[in-house]
């Protein structure tokens, strides 16, 4: 079955990136109009955040983010033949501020949020840095999409570890040196395990384990966020966190936290508005709330 799947899919991957947009605007159509996919969530999450901006405000981003949702699942097809100087040219990030920190012997660790389209950055990455990558991934319940899913993450030669298994997957390169790329927004399994942070004027739970990994293991630290200048073609920029080995857990996360908002007040279309961010709600318990 996987390779029916795979098979019907690179057909779907040969028709040119402007022809597979007009059907990215049609499942558009469908999911915002008629299913009407998590636009509940959506349309909930964009209220807490951007109470100061009108319904048909809040409505216009809700647009733009489906349109980017439909065109990363359509970029991800086209992944499956495209080649890879197709992908570099449409994939720019300063990347020699990564490169500049191998010399230090030290590991990397790139703190990103859900933003688009990480797919597409994370197989450039893989030529364009000079160190082995280690994406951090969640595994994916249809087994045919897993495996179809982890192919094209390592076609560039990245390796995969599961955010299910990580301890267990990251002992082959404890020792060695690595850029390892974790989408530091996730929501954590447990919301007393967890930072709380005001996070748009809302209390919100972060997961502990980037800031521990990164002070513990004495690795380098980035912060990145990927925008769109137009259709098919996106752009990010990576920040050092200077002396982050250094700042306790919370600095270290609280850092990560505010930068995470100014970039998604910039370009607000750009983050996964259908996961539900805000699914924990806080308690007296769980500790303070912190700035």
């Amino acid at each position: 079955m996987y390779y029916v799947v795979y098979g019907f899919l690179w057909l779907i991957s040969l028709l040119p990136l402007k022809v597979l947009y007009v059907l990215s605007d049609c499942i558009y159509g469908l999911m915002f109009y008629v299913f009407k996919y998590r636009k509940a969530v959506v349309m909930s999450n964009l209220a807490i955040a951007f109470p100061e901006k009108t319904e048909k405000e809040r409505k216009k981003i809700a647009k733009k983010f489906y349109h980017n949702l439909v065109d990363m699942f359509i970029e991800t097809i086209k992944m499956i033949s495209a080649s890879q100087k197709f992908l570099n040219k449409r994939v720019t990030v300063n990347w020699e501020v990564i490169n500049a920190l191998k010399p230090s012997g030290k590991s990397v660790q790139m703190h990103m949020g859900h933003n688009f389209n990480w797919e597409w950055g994370s197989v450039v990455a893989g030529v364009k840095v000079d160190l082995p990558i280690l994406v951090v991934y969640m595994p994916i319940v249809n087994k045919i999409f897993e495996r179809l899913f982890c192919s094209l993450r390592k076609r560039s030669g990245n390796k995969l570890l599961r955010a299910t298994k990580m301890a267990e997957d990251f002992l082959p390169y404890q020792k060695k040196q690595y850029l390892m790329g974790l989408v530091a927004d996730q929501n954590p399994g447990h919301p007393a395990n967890a930072w709380w942070f005001d996070f748009f004027g809302k209390a919100t739970p972060f997961v502990k384990g980037p800031a521990k990994a990164a002070i513990g293991n004495n690795t380098e630290v980035v912060f990145t966020f990927i925008h769109k200048p137009r259709r098919g073609h996106y752009e990010a920029t990576i920040s050092v966190v200077e002396n982050a080995a250094e700042m306790t857990e919370i600095e270290l996360t609280r850092k990560f936290v505010r930068y995470l908002e100014d970039v998604i007040r910039q370009y607000p279309e750009m983050w996964l508005w259908s996961h539900r961010r805000w699914k924990w709600e806080w308690k007296e318990e769980y500790g303070p709330v912190l700035q």
